[in-house]
């Protein structure tokens, strides 16, 4: 199904319709007309009552491996959740679907962007010279860090140095991955998230669970919950817009008293020096220009070359990530306003190692729009949190190994490799078959599990012995046929433990039936 799309007149599938709120709540403009924007074009969802606690993500290991089949497992319990997600994820892939199919060269501005990253990654260090020229030239100063403890460093540094104590911020998954927050709490500094989504995850000390939406897998039951607890307002209120406003106002008396603001980076235009920020709510905006500093965290890999390649991108993420043709904010910051400060800090963070593996370097590709998640079967049904990484889905999966080997050891067999993630990439970065590379690289360094290590040994050995193969398979075949279910069922099997049944025998294997039917009068072997 996860592979499926859907055309231009097809009726949107609806997975779990007991979820499914009604057409329009809450999504009205002055007059009382239906929204025609992305929330109010997408289904609303509504979890039943009495309301489901929320399924809370991979518990923290230290440096272990995360246990990502665990708090699947807790997820996929919490049934009202599940279903809730899984529905949003899809209906955003629909809409990624509709969007796509609405533009005859799509396929060829995929083709671009792709050939476009791949030249910038091949050429990283010239063009990132010529960004921090051109930045200098406008005025901005630029910072570099080699890892996450120094960009928070420097960050600490431009804050102590202007005796700021509160920073305002939009969301930025890189500052996400350097444990910015947690830093700054630790050196009496207050970060206050001005997204909405990332601002809920905040006030619910949970990272981030989808690079698009932060608090996707939450329901507005629980949305509510988190507001009572930590805003006072009234927790059986779950209208949205109500929310939305709740949230808003506990957060602008932040944005006019803070000294600094951060913003992440979507796109950096070498050619012109310039950051470029795309958002929802405009929070960026208040974020860069109402504080007197304004810092821009900015991956090493959002560089593209030149001002008219942005065209090309923009026209591909907002459609991919969510349907609609643009963001409802596009924000360039090229230089300081009078008065104020602009600071770049250019992070690697083990981009330039990953820039020089074989198998996984095309992954610095990515330009965060989610869609690898919103199609995964396993991510809808297991949810963001439960990967206990900053990036999680298909994405995270090839991007999380390289900023922590063990301890992301075990993400690369979360996944059916059924390929749907590359199809909907917008840069063509072949996720499945790089999860598979990482399979293997696991394997080669001895970090699967002893069972699962052992198991794979002796599945080799069958598979690498067509005779053996065939016999066992005849053998299985029987022994589902002729054993009682008590003995298919032993718990020690870990497909009927999660309570589900052994399928029936097929009557004949494939190999059989092509002995028989093969067409020998062709030719063909």
């Amino acid at each position: 199904m996860s592979g499926v799309e859907s055309t231009p007149g097809q009726t949107a599938r609806v997975l779990h319709p007991e979820v499914i709120g009604s057409r329009f709540e809450g999504a009205r403009d002055a007059e009382g007309s239906p929204l025609v924007h992305a929330e109010g074009t997408s289904k609303p969802i509504r979890a039943r009552t009495p309301h489901e606690p929320q399924p809370r993500g991979a518990r923290d290991r230290g440096n272990l491996p995360v246990d990502q089949v665990e708090a699947a497992e807790r997820f996929i319990a919490a049934t009202e959740h599940e279903k809730a997600h899984d529905e949003r994820l899809w209906d955003m892939r629909l809409r990624r679907d509709r969007a796509a199919h609405a533009l005859p060269e799509w396929e060829d501005m995929r083709a671009l962007a792709s050939q476009i990253k791949e030249h910038a990654l091949t050429h990283l260090d010239s063009y990132l010279c010529q960004f921090e020229a051109a930045a200098k030239a406008n005025g901005v100063v630029v910072h570099w860090a080699a890892d996450a403890a120094e960009h928070n460093r420097i960050v600490h540094r431009l804050l102590t140095d202007r005796g700021v104590k509160t920073l305002i911020k939009s969301k930025s998954m890189l500052t996400d991955e350097c444990g910015f927050r947690a830093y700054m709490a630790g050196m009496g500094i207050e970060v206050i998230e001005t997204d909405l989504g990332e601002r809920i995850q905040q006030l619910d000390h949970e990272e981030p669970a989808h690079v698009v939406g932060p608090a996707i897998h939450k329901t507005r039951e629980d949305v509510a919950e988190v507001f009572a607890r930590n805003l006072g307002s009234d927790p059986n209120d779950t209208d949205i817009p109500h929310l939305a406003s709740v949230q808003r106002e506990a957060t602008r008396p932040f944005i006019l008293k803070a000294e600094a603001g951060m913003t992440g980076c979507n796109f950096a235009v070498a050619e012109t020096g310039t950051v470029v920020v795309c958002t929802s709510e405009g929070n960026a905006d208040l974020s860069a220009n109402t504080p007197p500093l304004h810092i821009a965290s900015i991956g090493i890999e959002k560089i593209i070359p030149r001002f008219e390649h942005l065209a090309v991108f923009l026209r591909l993420l907002a459609r991919n990530a969510i349907g609609t043709p643009m963001t409802q904010y596009t924000s360039h910051f090229r230089a300081p306003r009078a008065g104020a400060e602009m600071h770049f800090v250019i992070v690697d963070n083990g981009r330039s190692e990953r820039l020089g593996m074989k198998d996984f370097w095309t992954s610095l590709k990515c330009i965060r729009c989610g869609a690898c998640m919103n199609t995964c079967p396993v991510y809808r049904r297991s949810g963001g949190l439960s990967y206990g990484a900053t990036y999680s889905g298909p994405i995270g999966i090839i991007l999380d190994p390289t900023l922590n080997r063990k301890k992301y050891s075990s993400l690369p067999f979360s996944s059916t490799l059924n390929g749907s993630c590359t199809n909907v990439c917008p840069v063509k970065i072949n996720i499945h078959e790089q999860i598979f590379a990482w399979r293997k690289v696991m394997s080669e360094e001895h970090r699967l599990p002893v069972v699962k290590s052992e198991m794979m040994k002796v599945l080799g050995y069958v598979l690498s012995r067509p005779a053996l193969y065939r016999a066992a398979l005849a053998a299985a075949d029987e022994a589902l046929r002729l054993l009682p279910h008590f003995v298919l069922a032993d718990p020690l099997n870990t497909w009927t433990s999660k309570g589900r049944d052994m399928p029936a025998a097929p009557p004949q294997t494939f190999h059989a039936w092509w002995r028989e039917h093969r067409p020998q009068s062709r030719g063909h072997p």
